[in-house]
């Protein structure tokens, strides 16, 4: 499994690793019951902490991502394709909101900010 981790993030190395996750399924990279690496061969690939990975894992299976059977370990559910993608759709419209905050705080219209996305969508 490739999954990069940036040290110098601002964003929780736990929280990178389930980010990365959420986009291999949504993607289709990692399929319905396909098994996930164990916690320990995890952390030891990407030379970080079981405990960071355990948590990632623990996340995505409360998003309903990942389903763990003790003994066997954690595999990809067989969620909604829908379901993915509207977890998608929340990212981004978080992105856009934040965006719409910062253009906002520097002083920009909502008009100047319509024009600039028009301008992005453009391009």
């Amino acid at each position: 499994m490739k999954i990069i981790i940036n040290h110098t993030s601002m964003q929780p190395i736990y929280e990178q690793i389930v980010s990365q996750i959420k986009a291999m399924v949504i993607d289709g990279e990692l399929k319905p019951q396909e098994m996930l690496p164990s916690v320990r061969a995890l952390s030891k690939e990407l030379k970080i902490s079981a405990l960071t990975v355990k948590k990632a894992y623990d996340y995505l299976e409360e998003e309903g991502f990942v389903v763990t059977v003790h003994g066997k370990g954690s595999f990809i559910s067989n969620a909604n394709q829908n379901l993915l993608l509207e977890e998608r759709r929340k990212e981004v419209e978080a992105d856009l909101e934040l965006a719409i905050q910062r253009g906002r705080s520097s002083g920009l219209t909502d008009e100047e900010l319509r024009e600039l996305f028009e301008l992005i969508l453009e391009s």
